[in-house]
């Protein structure tokens, strides 16, 4: 049964206070929020149970909670549908501006397995802690900017990775122009060598023919 919480939807309105409420066993509470596109919505849950012999609301790790959010305006389209345990967070982003309805429902958790029951075994009031932070990054928890903050140094050493890998692609063509360079002058210097030995074996040859040209001829043999 969908009961849209007007109280809960005021809370909301100031995302930097937490807030809880009540629900009998696994009734299903919704409450709406209008969100604009590209919303960054980030909601931090905590769930406990009123336990009789304690007189007092406790954390039981067989509880956990269904949440899902709908886009009311492109007929209750499911953006998101999550199973998670007492404590947790869900995360999503308004696709297009309108009224989002959010959802949580109290389930049971075998104690083995990891299975979900759905809300047969939730007996008794549920109190739910939330903290939604909407549209404002400076709301997330710490956890959260640390793991931000990790991706954000894994960027920076890949690009200083790239940046030396591009350093050491430019060495390399630096040097393979250098020995480009050096084996052509290398190469000029060995045919200018042999066009003048070359040269010295042509002339050798031509005073030598002219040598014995004016023999014969001192001889009288031509």
């Amino acid at each position: 049964m969908w009961k849209p919480s007007v109280l809960l939807a005021a809370a909301l309105a100031i995302p930097t206070q937490a807030l809880h409420f009540f629900m009998d066993g696994a009734v299903q509470k919704c409450f709406f929020e209008e969100l604009p596109k590209d919303t960054l919505v980030v909601g931090h849950y905590h769930i406990e149970v009123w336990d009789d012999a304690t007189k007092s609301y406790l954390t039981k790790p067989d509880v956990g909670v269904f949440v899902t959010v709908e886009e009311t305006f492109d007929n209750n389209h499911r953006i998101v549908a999550q199973r998670g345990a007492n404590s947790g967070r869900f995360t999503f982003s308004a696709a297009d501006s309108g009224q989002h309805r959010i959802c949580v429902t109290p389930q049971n958790v075998q104690s083995s397995g990891g299975g979900w029951l759905g809300g047969a075994g939730v007996h008794g009031t549920v109190k739910f802690t939330l903290d939604m932070a909407i549209g404002e990054t400076s709301k997330i928890e710490s956890t959260d900017k640390d793991k931000v903050e990790t991706l954000v140094q894994k960027v920076i050493d890949l690009n200083a990775r790239l940046a030396d890998v591009r350093r050491e692609q430019v060495f390399q063509r630096e040097r393979e122009a250098e020995f480009r360079d050096q084996s052509e002058h290398t190469n000029s210097r060995v045919v200018r060598w042999t066009l003048i030995q070359l040269a010295i074996l042509g002339v050798t040859c031509a005073w030598q023919l002219s040598h014995l040209r004016a023999f014969f001829i001192k001889q009288k043999l031509t």
